[in-house]
């Protein structure tokens, strides 16, 4: 029997192996990467989900036209709710609303919530659904952009998701800590754009390029660039942003899981006499990703980083901040899949007056924070040596 069993198991694994290599060999042949030109727009930075969301939901409130949202996850909660029956109330008005969310990001939205949407005439999909011929390798893809673009004219992306944990609601994982982008001016075509191609990519239906969709913009005052990767080259373009860096790395996410490259990008930065802070949240959200991170801290502070675990609830922030002359924020974390299995979408920020305001954000996420030891991390600790010893080996899937 047990002879057997671990038959059946080897097979399953072995075929889970070859069908994710394959996928991924796929993905990377077809991946279309976009690094769109600079942009001038205005940008507002916000890292509270309250505030985030009552600016949200008037602007929603204020569309005329059209309403184009892509999120990782909504759950099925009152905020949740709320949100869902705001949109089949504008699409009741007569504007139009297409509403895209992850298959797995969105596994807790009932048949009924999408039922209802669509009987609002709200045109609704899911992203990323499991398909053949590489299923297992499907199901571990995710599109974790998150996108608002209103009338064509006014745009958001960052971390923050639909979830009364957004809003510091929930039972755990409170307060919660992100960034988030409001942009108006000539990068919101781009956000447009990159929200149609994935609407195309999910349900054929292609609307790219259609005028109504792209008025004419006045451009802003602050310098941006929109950076977008489907599995691929976002590990590059991290190198890149780390060995420009003259002075001072600092990275806020919530799990630290690099790459062998972008991790030696880091560790020659710290030979340059870079000063690297790297700012993780204390309380994890996800089983194995705090340990999967350890191995890493340890080489670091020896080498002289910084590594601050943020004590005020959840830091799911992805932001990186190079010197004071460029800032990334967007949808990808410092892990291996961000770098080599999500769609993701990142803003590069030129602009010394947002840089200065994130920052500011980025003072008051280390002072909030507590310093790691080197010391902590090497004492003898039998359990923690297991799950590192775990989470090594599950690194690509965490």
């Amino acid at each position: 029997m047990f002879v057997t069993f671990f038959s059946i198991l080897m097979l399953i694994l072995t075929w889970c192996w070859v069908d994710f290599k394959l996928g991924y060999k796929q993905q990377v042949k077809r991946a279309t990467n976009i690094t769109f030109p600079p942009r001038k727009s205005e940008m507002t930075v916000f890292t509270s989900g309250k505030i985030l969301f009552e600016d949200f939901l008037k602007e929603i409130e204020r569309a005329q036209e059209s309403i184009h949202i892509l999120f990782y996850i909504v759950k099925e909660d009152q905020f949740s709710n709320d949100f869902l029956k705001l949109l089949q109330k504008k699409a009741e008005s007569g504007v139009e609303v297409r509403l895209l969310v992850d298959r797995v990001g969105g596994k807790k939205m009932s048949r009924q919530s999408i039922q209802e949407l669509k009987k609002s005439n709200v045109h609704f999909s899911y992203s990323f659904k499991p398909k053949t011929p590489f299923l297992f390798y499907s199901t571990q893809r995710r599109n974790h952009r998150k996108i608002t673009v209103i009338d064509g004219r006014i745009g958001y992306l960052g971390g923050f998701n639909i979830g009364k944990e957004y809003i510091n609601q929930g039972e755990k994982l409170n307060p919660w800590r992100d960034y988030h982008l409001k942009i108006t001016g000539e990068g919101v075509k781009d956000l447009q754009e990159v929200f149609l191609s994935d609407w195309f990519y999910d349900t054929k239906e292609d609307f790219r390029g259609t005028p109504a969709y792209f008025p004419e913009l006045v451009p802003g005052s602050q310098a941006q660039q929109f950076i977008v990767t489907n599995g691929s080259d976002l590990e590059q373009t991290l190198i890149n942003l780390i060995q420009k860096a003259d002075t001072e790395i600092i990275i806020g996410t919530p799990y630290f899981i690099p790459s062998h490259k972008l991790f030696e990008a880091l560790r020659e930065a710290l030979s340059r006499k870079v000063a690297v802070t790297v700012i993780v949240p204390d309380v994890s959200d996800h089983a194995l990703v705090k340990e999967a991170s350890f191995r890493y801290f340890r080489i670091l502070l020896r080498e002289g980083a910084s590594i601050m675990q943020f004590q005020r609830g959840f830091y799911h922030s992805k932001v990186i901040l190079i010197d004071d002359i460029m800032c990334d924020i967007g949808t990808a974390n410092f892990d291996k899949r961000s770098l080599f299995l999500n769609s993701e979408i990142n803003c590069l920020i030129y602009d010394r007056r947002c840089i200065e305001d994130v920052k500011d954000e980025l003072a008051i996420d280390i002072a909030e924070s507590n310093p790691i030891a080197e010391k902590t991390l090497s004492s003898p600790n039998i359990l923690r040596s297991a799950k590192e010893s775990l989470a090594a080996i599950l690194s690509p899937f965490l």
